[in-house]
């Protein structure tokens, strides 16, 4: 072929389900972006049109109809530009995932996805039909006829196709057919969601890709919290023949993150000898990136005012404290003052002006203490340390501190059962339920400072807390959104010992030194939450062994021992406790607020793992551990 250059695009998007002038907004942006920087192919993600994250209402034949009416309209924007699209389309019953292709204002056809995402988090066999490979169909929209299926494209004589996010996943993947066709360009629309560690696997997926088929290959996927649970990276990504071209910044704050490329097409390109890998991401720095981007979103798309938190002084209300205000110093950092509060949506012209002529640093501690409200809720069980833990983090970070006790409350309602009962409860025959009133009785005040900002209300549960139920449903559950819920208690505590070194929030030294406790129980029974279950070391083991592995109970025994964890009787007897408690407790996994979805698994019923609220609870093969 003769030697062209071609100007690549690709941008990633932050869209939100249905919201169709938002999504509209960005993917004009987006095309008038690329057209400016003299873009020959503008690449945009999956189903940005819509939104990825419409769960059932793609069953909705309005929905299509309506996606297509927007298709309509973006097309006319395309002017001099070939323009990819992420749209459904509703065929003969079926639903399909397709990446639209418009040159010059003209649509020139339609890629259907032909893998669907099917584990962990997804569910698109439930929504979409997979595409057959290498059949291509008419489809008639609005009296025009128009190419479906498997198509090879053409762009100043450079052959390209598509593989639609999962597609490039598969072993079996569409870039396999692609090169026997002469493809050299391979575009990539993705709604891939964010996961520890998985830009890595994601990058390697790419690059090695362009060198194995010896391709260029352009990856666009989406950025933000969409619709909830998921977050995306919003990674853009140009390799060729194993070397890299472009790659951004990741998990940004700004609607559109648009890279761009010039990339050389010829007959004579020779693949990289070695890829040149890049070293593994820091899973700390990822975290707190993802975590303030996902607060973020949810914030503004919630049109909800901020925060409110019942701050314990433990590891895991810090934790979500410290995160209200990187997100803030991360968002003015990256937007400046005056485009991070016109998209928080909650301050008037004159609060505008006000933070705009604070420098920095000053307008950040002044936004903290807007948008974030922490309460410290005592009882005659809670000790000196807590109370200092949080009021003087609250204080570093210029939180807006609140301190009351509750034991007054608390005996009005033992008081009640102990009339109904006409007898004393007591630490001996009511440990429980003496715990979890006090839990509960915090429930009621702090909702009422949230709806009173009309602020999101933080639960503070981890996911070890969660595997074991550890925790009382309407009390220390109580939240609009519980975005720590999706990591493990030993990455927490490691966690805030990084943030207090790295990143300079020296008000946790005081939680750091602290071992976590419920503090339900008389201070004269030193209650730790190691006490009450296991070290979070071995409960973390066996969670990721019986769900992400699915292992069964005796093979978790036999790897724990393998791995000299402990001893059989110990093993058997952390066994016993974890797979009890995780049965008994699936009702309040299915009641918790949602989460973010942060690892490589969570707990999450709605998104990751399903279990029956009533089942045998392992009784057979928690026996058969003494075999």
């Amino acid at each position: 072929m003769k030697e062209t250059k071609l100007v690549l695009a690709g941008a990633a998007l932050n869209q939100t389900p249905m919201d169709w002038e938002g999504n509209l907004l960005n993917i004009k942006s987006a095309i008038t972006e690329a057209i400016s920087r003299k873009a020959a192919i503008l690449l945009l993600p999956e189903l940005c049109i819509t939104g990825y994250g419409c769960e059932d209402m793609f069953l909705s034949p309005w929905l299509a109809e309506k996606a297509m009416d927007k298709l309509l309209q973006i097309k006319e924007w395309c002017e001099d530009i070939t323009v990819c699209v992420g749209v459904h389309v509703l065929l003969d019953k079926d639903v399909y995932n397709t990446a639209c292709v418009i040159r010059n204002k003209d649509i020139i056809g339609f890629t259907a996805k032909q893998f669907l995402a099917r584990d962990g988090v997804h569910y698109e066999p439930r929504w979409f039909t997979p595409w057959p490979a290498n059949e291509v169909r008419q489809i008639e929209i609005q009296g025009k006829l128009y190419p479906f299926g498997d198509i090879i494209y053409e762009e100043q004589g450079v052959k390209f196709a598509f593989e639609i996010c999962e597609d490039a996943w598969r072993p079996n993947r569409p870039a396999e057919r692609h090169m026997g066709k002469g493809v050299q360009l391979i575009l990539n629309p993705s709604a891939s969601h964010f996961a520890l560690s998985k830009t890595d696997v994601r990058y390697r997926l790419v690059v090695d890709a362009s060198k194995k088929y010896n391709c260029a290959y352009l990856y666009a996927n989406l950025l933000g919290n969409e619709s909830g649970r998921m977050i995306y990276d919003g990674e853009v990504l140009i390799a060729q023949s194993g070397k890299l071209i472009c790659r951004n910044e990741l998990l940004s704050f700004k609607d559109v993150d648009l890279e761009c490329a010039e990339v050389y097409f010829g007959d004579n390109i020779e693949p990289a000898e070695t890829i040149q890998y890049l070293p593994p991401i820091d899973e700390n720095k990822e975290l707190i990136a993802a975590l303030s981007l996902a607060l973020f979103d949810y914030m503004r798309k919630s049109r909800s005012r901020g925060f409110v938190l019942s701050l314990s002084g433990g590891a895991d209300s810090s934790l979500c404290a410290v995160a209200v205000a990187e997100m803030i110093r991360r968002g003015v950092e990256q937007l400046g003052v005056l485009r991070f509060v016109a998209k928080t949506q909650m301050f008037g012209v004159k609060d505008a002006a006000y933070f705009d002529e604070l420098p920095p640093e000053q307008a950040t501690r002044e936004l903290v203490n807007r948008l974030l409200t922490c309460a410290y809720q005592g009882t005659i069980n809670s000790s000196d340390d807590t109370y200092t833990s949080a009021k003087e983090l609250a204080n570093s970070i210029n939180a807006q501190f609140y301190s009351w006790t509750i034991d007054e409350e608390v005996k009005g309602y033992v008081s009640k059962i102990e009339d109904v009962l006409d007898r004393p409860l007591t630490w001996d025959k009511d440990d429980l339920t003496l715990q979890n009133i006090q839990a509960r009785v915090r429930a009621p005040g702090i909702w009422m400072l949230a709806n009173i900002n009309n602020a999101l209300l933080l639960a503070t549960s981890n996911r070890s807390e969660a595997a074991v139920g550890y925790a009382t449903m309407d009390g220390d559950t109580a939240g609009s959104i519980s975005p720590i819920a999706g990591i493990d208690k030993a990455f927490i505590r490691q966690f805030l010992i990084w943030m207090q070194r790295e990143l300079g929030y020296e008000g946790l030294q005081f939680v750091n030194n602290l071992q976590p406790s419920a503090e339900l129980r008389p201070a004269s029974e030193s209650q730790t939450d190691e006490k009450d279950l296991m070290p979070y070391e071995i409960l973390n083991k066996i969670e990721r062994l019986a769900f992400y592995e699915r292992l069964s109970p005796q093979q978790v025994q036999e790897r724990l021992v393998g791995e000299g964890v402990g001893n059989v009787e110990t093993i058997e007897k952390y066994l016993q406790k974890f797979y009890t408690l995780w049965s008994r407790n699936q009702w309040k996994r299915e009641r918790y607020a949602a989460s973010f979805h942060l690892d490589d698994y969570n707990l999450d019923p709605r998104s990751w793992l399903r279990f029956p609220i009533l089942s045998g609870g392992f009784r057979e093969e928690l026996n058969n551990l003494h075999a």
